[in-house]
C-alpha cells in the first residue's frame, strides 16, 4: 500500500519534472529563435553606398550580423535596394518571402509600404528609421533622431567660421522639402542666429535626394554669392556640394581665405573633403559633420528583437543628451570648438531648446 505521504512526494516530483521540462523547452525555443534570427533592410532611393543615410544604416546591419558571426545573405543579413519609391512594397515582400525575422525601412519614404507589409505579416518585426509609423502596430518599432540638435551645433560652427572670414551669410541645401529635412534647417538656422542674429542663411532645396546636378548648381551659386560655408542635408545629392567645393578649392593655394567649406550629414563625411591645393598640399574642406547614430541604434533594436524584447508599437527618439546625435570636432579651430562645446552643454542642460520646425 502506498502511503499518502509518498503520493504527495511523488506528485511534487512529477510537477517539478514537468516544470523543468517546460523550462528546458522554453530555453531551447529561445536559443532556436536566436540561432535562426536574420535581418534585412530596404533602402530608400539613395542606395547603400550613398556615403550618408543609407550607408550608415547598412553599416549598422553589417555590424550586427558580424557580431553574431552571420554572413550576408539568406539566414543572415542583407539589403534590398530601391531604385524608385515604387520598389519599396516589392522589396518588403521579398524580405518576407525570404523569411527574414526583422525588416528595416530606411527613411520616411518607406513608411507606407512598411506599414502595409507589417499589417499583412504580424509575425515579422519591422523597424522604421527616421520617421514615426503612420499606424501603430505591435510589430513596428519607430526610430527617430533629434537631428535639429546636431544641426544647431553645425549652425554654431558655420556662423563662427563665417564671422572669422568676415562673411555675413552661410548656406543650407536640403534634399526633399520634408518635415525631417526642415528640422535640419530649423536647427541649423537657430544655431547660426545664436552666434549672430543678423547673419543670413541662404536655404534652398534640391527637391530630390538624387539630383546631383541641381545640388551642385545651387551650391556653386551660394558660394559665388559670397558664402564660404554650406551645410548639406540632401542625401546622395549632397555629394555634389562636396564636388562644387572641391572645384573651387583645387584652384586655390593652401591657406586661402576664399576656401569653400562643407558641413556633412548623417555620418562623418570628413574623407569627402580631402583634396590637393593648387600648390600641391594635402588639405580638407569638411568643417564638421552632423551625425545621427543610425548604425548603433539599428544594432540595438536588432538585438532587442532577437532577445524577444522588441519595442513594438513604440517610438524611440535619440538626441544629443543620450549620444544619439553629435557633430565631429577634429577640423574645428579653437574658437569654433569652444563655441560648439558651450552650445552643446546648454542643450544638454536644458538651457537651450532647439526648434524642430520652421516658424
Amino acid at each position: 500500500m502506498v502511503s499518502r505521504r509518498n503520493l504527495i512526494i511523488g506528485g511534487v516530483v512529477v510537477v517539478a519534472a514537468v516544470g523543468i521540462g517546460a523550462a528546458v523547452a522554453g530555453n531551447n525555443e529561445s536559443d532556436s529563435n536566436k540561432k535562426n534570427f536574420s535581418v534585412a533592410m530596404v533602402t530608400d532611393v539613395g542606395g547603400v553606398d550613398d556615403k550618408s543615410f543609407n550607408e550608415s544604416a547598412w553599416n549598422g546591419v553589417k555590424a550586427w550580423g558580424k557580431s553574431h558571426d552571420l554572413k550576408k545573405g539568406a539566414n543572415g543579413y542583407d539589403y534590398f535596394a530601391s531604385k524608385t519609391n515604387a520598389d519599396f512594397a516589392t522589396n518588403f515582400q521579398q524580405g518576407v518571402s525570404a523569411k527574414y525575422s526583422m525588416l528595416i525601412g530606411v527613411g520616411y519614404a518607406t513608411n507606407d509600404a512598411l506599414v502595409a507589409s507589417a499589417k499583412q505579416n504580424p509575425k515579422t518585426d519591422y523597424v522604421l528609421v527616421d520617421d514615426v509609423a503612420s499606424k501603430q502596430y505591435k510589430n513596428i518599432a519607430s526610430l527617430t533622431f533629434k537631428q535639429q540638435e546636431a544641426s544647431y551645433l553645425a549652425g554654431v560652427a558655420a556662423a563662427t567660421k563665417a564671422k572669422e572670414l568676415g562673411d555675413s551669410k552661410v548656406g543650407f541645401i536640403g534634399g526633399m522639402n520634408s518635415a525631417v529635412i526642415q528640422s535640419f534647417e530649423a536647427g541649423y538656422i537657430a544655431g547660426v542666429k545664436s552666434v549672430d542674429p543678423n547673419m543670413k542663411v541662404d536655404a534652398q532645396f534640391a527637391e530630390s535626394f538624387t539630383d546631383t546636378a541641381k545640388a551642385k548648381t545651387i551650391a556653386t551659386a551660394i558660394y559665388t554669392s559670397g558664402a564660404h560655408v554650406i551645410f548639406q542635408a540632401a542625401g546622395p545629392a549632397g555629394n555634389a556640394v562636396f564636388t562644387a567645393a572641391k572645384d573651387i578649392n583645387t584652384g586655390l593655394n593652401a591657406g586661402s581665405k576664399d576656401k569653400a567649406w562643407v558641413i556633412g550629414v548623417d555620418m562623418d563625411q570628413n574623407d569627402q573633403g580631402n583634396y590637393k591645393t593648387k600648390d600641391g598640399k594635402s588639405d580638407n574642406f569638411t568643417l564638421t559633420s552632423a551625425i545621427k547614430e543610425i548604425a548603433s541604434s539599428i544594432e540595438k533594436v536588432a538585438n532587442q528583437s532577437m532577445d524577444g524584447k522588441f519595442p513594438g508599437g513604440k517610438t524611440t527618439t535619440y538626441g544629443l543628451k543620450d549620444g544619439g546625435v553629435a557633430i565631429t570636432k577634429k577640423n574645428l579651430d579653437a574658437e569654433e570648438k569652444s563655441a560648439v562645446e558651450k552650445a552643446e552643454k546648454a542643450i544638454k542642460s536644458g538651457d537651450v531648446t532647439v526648434p524642430s520646425t520652421m516658424k
